[in-house]
């Protein structure tokens, strides 16, 4: 039973899960948009807001712990020195998912998140 259970499994076990988001925030933040299902694109908001949020601080602390998610210096680099002082201001609410509906053969449905600028 999945009581209690609300984020979605995306079909895999738990290091590939957290694997995938780790690859596609760091994509998210490199490129300042992915297309991607519409279920990893909701997985994948709350995983980079929380992100956005701590490298506001730009601390070394907030950059070690941003480094941990990401795990490319690069992305941390370009989320702390232009992404947070971006949103300096917001209080919250920096991406936004698009949905593309089907593309191609595809079974599910596709969306682009982005951040919002």
């Amino acid at each position: 039973m999945r009581h209690h259970n609300a984020k979605r499994t995306l079909r895999r076990g738990k290091n590939q899960r957290n694997a995938l988001l780790k690859s596609l925030a760091r994509s998210l933040v490199l490129h300042e948009g992915i297309t991607t299902t519409v279920a990893k694109a909701k997985e994948l908001r709350p995983v980079i807001e929380r992100l956005v949020t701590a490298s506001k601080a730009n601390t070394l602390q907030s950059r070690r712990m941003t480094l941990s998610r990401i795990g490319s210096a690069v992305a941390v680099k370009k989320l702390h020195d232009t992404l947070a002082p971006r949103y300096q201001k917001r209080a919250g609410g920096y991406t936004r998912i698009v949905r593309l509906g089907r593309v191609g053969k595809r079974v599910g449905e596709q969306a682009r998140i982005e951040f919002v600028k």
